[in-house]
């Protein structure tokens, strides 16, 4: 994953906040909006990029464009540094390969010593019976 590559294909757009802040809310645009599109993207390989499209396809639009926005602060430079971090930490968890599971079997000795024990158990719970006369 090249960062560099990523931060010069990122296009940001700043719009009004909402919730608090009394009138500096309604005259200045602090919530930042980021926009990356996947199609367009020079900075993954092919293997990477159809990782990402099945891993982010609920956040994909049609268009196969990421939005994603940060309205948290009144700063407007303090919410494209949020936004930004939060788009790096969504590619590197999406773009990790799965791991495949390796069927595996347990052993003869871990066999005989579950059975052990599930014998145990029922010789533990027959001795609370009463005698049988």
């Amino acid at each position: 994953m090249d960062k560099n590559q990523l931060l010069s294909e990122l296009s940001y757009k700043a719009t009004r906040s909402s919730g608090a802040g009394g009138q500096h809310v309604n005259k200045t645009s602090t919530r930042v909006e980021l926009y990356w599109s996947l199609e367009n993207t020079q900075a993954f390989s092919e293997n990477e990029i159809s990782r990402l499209r099945e891993r982010l396809s609920h956040r994909l639009t049609k268009d196969g464009e990421l939005q994603l926005a940060s309205q948290d602060s009144r700063s407007q430079h303090r919410n494209k540094d949020d936004v930004t971090k939060r788009f790096f930490a969504l590619l590197e968890v999406a773009i990790i390969p799965p791991i495949i599971r390796k069927k595996r079997r347990p052993s003869k000795m871990a066999k005989l010593k579950r059975l052990k024990a599930k014998k145990q158990h029922a010789e533990k719970k027959a001795n609370r019976k009463k005698p049988e006369y």
